[in-house]
């Protein structure tokens, strides 16, 4: 999905500023699909107001610059629609972490173990987060909310049950060395 479209996501829910765009990415109930900054951010919503899927307004406020607000147009609902309506890319799993612990026999079993235990704690926060992400959510907020506790309840539980395997392998590397 191109970062267009994802604004113009957030702008359906209820309209914006570019920081407040990018809050919903960083750590708002939108951060789980995609990452957006603000160098790709504020060049999609120039775009999307050049092409009237946006409006803009500029609002005063005190001992600041003006805030420019955005709201999603009837033509940007429209675009909205037909992307959401198109065949979607599958999924790619890119993750640091599966690379470092793929090489888990280069790191040493201390160090291995944080690794693991703040990945566990990552996982345990955001799966408190995404139970109390919006109470009032329409049926697709509602399943999508679900299949993310649902993966990341996963990953930790998986996480909790096998993080002594790989220490213990990687321990006993280091014993007959």
């Amino acid at each position: 999905m191109d970062v267009k479209t994802l604004c113009l996501g957030v702008l359906s829910k209820s309209e914006a500023s570019g920081y407040e765009i990018r809050k919903q990415f960083e750590d708002g109930c939108f951060s789980y699909f995609q990452e957006a900054g603000f160098g790709s951010i504020y060049p999609a919503l120039k775009k999307l107001t050049d092409e009237k899927l946006v409006t803009c307004e500029q609002q005063s406020q005190d001992a600041r610059p003006d805030k420019k607000v955005y709201r999603i147009t009837s033509k940007g609902r429209q675009a909205l629609f037909d992307a959401v309506n198109e065949e979607p890319v599958a999924d790619k799993v890119r993750s640091d972490f599966l690379f470092m612990t793929f090489f888990a026999e280069l790191i040493p079993p201390r160090e291995l173990d944080r690794l693991l235990g703040n990945r566990i704690a990552y996982h345990r926060a955001v799966v408190e987060k995404l139970g109390s992400c919006g109470k009032q959510q329409t049926p697709g907020e509602r399943f999508v909310q679900h299949m993310g506790l649902h993966i990341h309840k996963a990953a930790l539980e998986y996480l909790e049950n096998h993080r002594h395997e790989l220490i213990g392998a990687q321990l006993q590397t280091n014993v007959a060395e």
